[in-house]
């Protein structure tokens, strides 16, 4: 069986045994606060465990790394949402150790696409319409580096209100154990 047809055929029964119903709360988070972290799936329960946080509390947004690679994209974009439309008063930037983004490497990662069946054709008018492929697929070296970069994108973001607070923390996917990076409330 193929994993989206697992997918449908357990949605059925936990809907049809209305297993939702522990789950339900509002779009808003009760915490008034937004999390940007990476999408690895270590974190998936460990992060929300590992700071107190259940269903409800807290919204997530999640992207390679916690990288707030552009200051006008989807993340930036996700995170003042947050803000403005949902009522969060504070964002916590979360990266961990054993990044997969601290080993990415452009030229790597180009041929593996290749190894894929993308063309060097598309590659290279990807390179041609301005894109800078080698800082695009750029990773980190430090964690605590990528966190303070990315704190300072949201922090100095023009349409940020000055009393939002932004944390940074990085998390041992191993333990669960928390760092703190930068203290938004100093």
């Amino acid at each position: 069986m193929k994993i989206l047809d697992n997918i449908l055929e357990h949605n059925q029964t936990f809907v049809e045994t209305k297993q939702y119903e522990k789950f339900e709360t509002s779009k808003f988070p009760d915490k008034k606060l937004v999390i940007l972290t990476c999408m690895d799936t270590r974190l998936v329960e460990l992060l929300p465990n590992a700071m107190n946080f259940r269903n409800g509390d807290v919204k997530i947004v999640k992207s390679a790394g916690a990288i707030v690679a552009n200051p006008f994209g989807s993340i930036m974009r996700s995170l003042l949402v947050a803000v403005y439309e949902l009522g969060a008063e504070e964002i916590c930037v979360v990266g961990h150790h054993d990044c997969g983004m601290s080993k990415l490497n452009a030229a790597s990662f180009l041929e593996k696409t290749k190894k894929r069946g993308i063309s060097q054709e598309k590659i290279d008018l990807l390179r041609y319409s301005g894109l800078d492929l080698d800082k695009w697929l750029q990773g980190f070296d430090k964690v605590q580096d990528s966190v303070l970069h990315s704190v300072d994108v949201i922090k100095n973001h023009p349409l940020l209100p000055a009393d939002v607070r932004v944390h940074g923390l990085v998390i041992d996917p191993g333990t669960g154990k928390l760092d703190l990076i930068t203290n938004g409330y100093e």
